[in-house]
């Protein structure tokens, strides 16, 4: 399991406004490269956003489904890459006075290829990755698309 934190100089709405935005995924999730389709509902329980992952040509095209969600605190997802495997992303977020939002975000690899490599190993690949996904999920947040 990697923990990923980052404090975003916005409100909770705003950050969880981006998440909520299915189109925006492959804007903030480093290694998604395009969406192909959002399901109706997205954010909701079940739903998915079909995305394709991977550098051009060789996109593989899978989808990331919601586990859980508490509009403006959590967003708990499914993420699939196959034939590389899954991971269970949570994305916490609490406000921090006066206006700002700390971000934990929790992956874990749950099958897969990636799910027999030690945790410290899986950190070593994962953090630096999660750490530029808060990063493009501040920038959205706090200065919307350009």
């Amino acid at each position: 399991m990697v923990d990923t934190r980052r404090t975003i100089h916005t409100s909770p709405r705003r950050v969880f406004a981006v998440l909520a935005d299915g189109w925006s995924y492959a804007s903030w999730v480093v290694g998604a490269a395009h969406i192909r389709d959002v399901d109706d509902g997205w954010p909701a329980v079940g739903t998915r956003v079909h995305h394709q992952v991977g550098p051009w040509p060789l996109h593989l095209k899978d989808h990331t489904t919601v586990r859980a969600v508490e509009p403006d605190r959590l967003l708990e997802l499914d993420a699939r890459a196959w034939p590389l495997g899954e991971a269970r992303i949570r994305l916490e977020l609490r406000a921090v006075p006066p206006d700002a939002t700390e971000v934990l975000m929790v992956e874990r690899l749950t099958s897969g290829p990636g799910w027999l490599i030690p945790d410290h190993a899986q950190a070593l690949l994962l953090k630096p990755r999660n750490t530029e996904a808060l990063r493009r999920l501040d920038d959205l947040a706090v200065h919307g698309s350009r």
